[in-house]
């Protein structure tokens, strides 16, 4: 009976860090800006959320060789791109990736991104434990002119 017990305990005891160990982030309106021909770069842009405290340190897309995660910022009176090295998500909190401010740069085009058709992108999170996972994304193209005001459909759930 006590082998038993032990046996139960252990069990649970994994099943539980299992659990609690996995990312859980949800991206909502996933979605790229259309380009002109030989435009070389655009932003993907979404809303996500997570239930544990997670960072968004990586992404990429079959569309590109050069993925990178950016944020624009007001410097003086004059608006500057740079990289960042992770975007910080806080349990619960949802972190707005738009124009202007955080966002998926997709860089070194060889093509041009259409209104209308979807790109693939995969967005890489790590947890406080340098555990890493990969949420895949549809993200729709909008007009060339479309904002973050502009609702396009999707969602997707990661558990």
């Amino acid at each position: 009976m006590k082998a038993f017990v032990r046996t139960a305990a252990v069990a649970m005891s994994l099943l539980a860090s299992a659990a609690h160990g996995q990312i859980d982030v949800k991206v909502n309106d996933p979605w790229v800006r259309a380009t002109v021909p030989h435009q070389m770069g655009t932003g993907a842009f979404m809303e996500i959320t997570s239930t544990r405290d997670v960072r968004l340190v990586a992404a990429s897309s079959p569309l590109t060789p050069v993925v990178e995660i950016h944020e624009m910022s007001l410097e003086g009176n004059i608006m500057k791109m740079r990289q960042v090295e992770a975007i910080d998500l806080r349990a619960g909190r949802t972190v707005k990736l738009e124009p202007g401010g955080y966002h998926v740069m997709l860089m070194e085009l060889k093509s041009q991104v259409k209104e209308g058709s979807t790109v693939p992108v995969t967005l890489v999170f790590e947890d406080g434990s340098g555990k890493r996972e990969s949420v895949e994304v549809q993200a729709r193209v909008r007009p060339l002119n479309a904002d973050a005001h502009s609702h396009g459909q999707g969602a997707h759930h990661h558990k």
